[in-house]
């Protein structure tokens, strides 16, 4: 049957919540790195670690692990959850504790028998692009990303702490909502990333930025 789900792009705040990877392989490994760069709390239920990486976090103290198999109750409490074991069953049974929980639940090896899918993800500092395919295939999304890849460079990274700085200082310093609206406008038309990209780019300093700001809030 052909996969006709349709999805809800969303940014999830994880910051400080517990996030439970049932599953000790490679995809648990992929996923509890995703998860702690998020700043979540990782609980992992499996019971080994084959990877190396998640065996030292749990040694380290960064992770949670419980060494032994799912059992039903172990979803209490979390934010949400990926089933990443090899059984297939077992993984279902975990998806449908976490629907009747309203915990969000992605599958790894079922898509469509989870709440939500992983998407193929590119980063560049503040910039985070998602790439889906609602059941075309990992292998698309992959692809799609490396042309995403080529095209976001590491420049948007400056680019996005740039403009991050100017943002911040324009809702701090502004007089108005009207002067906020104007400011931003005119920050946006600048050719900040051109100049970047042609090595014309001087940082702005706290004064500079101050500057900027007063001789730009007036129409």
């Amino acid at each position: 049957m052909m996969n006709d789900s349709k999805y809800v792009p969303v940014m999830l705040k994880c910051d400080g919540r517990l996030c439970l990877l049932v599953g000790g392989g490679a995809v648990a490994e992929r996923k509890a790195a995703a998860l702690l760069d998020a700043g979540a709390s990782v609980h992992i239920v499996s019971p080994e670690l084959k990877s190396g990486l998640l065996r030292r976090l749990a040694d380290e103290g960064a992770v949670q692990w419980t060494s032994r198999v799912y059992e039903p109750g172990d979803l209490q409490g979390a934010f949400l959850v990926y089933a990443a074991t090899d059984d297939d069953t077992l993984n279902k049974t975990i998806a449908l504790e976490a629907d009747r929980l309203g915990i969000w639940v992605n599958v790894a090896s079922d898509g469509e028998a989870g709440s939500f899918i992983s998407p193929a993800v590119m980063r560049r500092g503040r910039l985070t692009l998602a790439v889906a395919t609602s059941g075309a295939g990992p292998a698309a999304a992959v692809r799609i990303r490396h042309q995403l890849e080529e095209q976001f460079g590491q420049e948007y990274e400056e680019y996005l702490d740039i403009l991050y700085s100017m943002r911040s200082a324009i809702k701090a310093q502004a007089a108005s909502a009207e002067a906020r609206k104007r400011l931003l406008d005119r920050l946006y038309r600048l050719d900040i990333l051109g100049d970047i990209r042609r090595e014309g780019y001087a940082s702005w300093n706290t004064d500079k930025i101050k500057l900027w700001i007063e001789n730009n809030q007036e129409e």
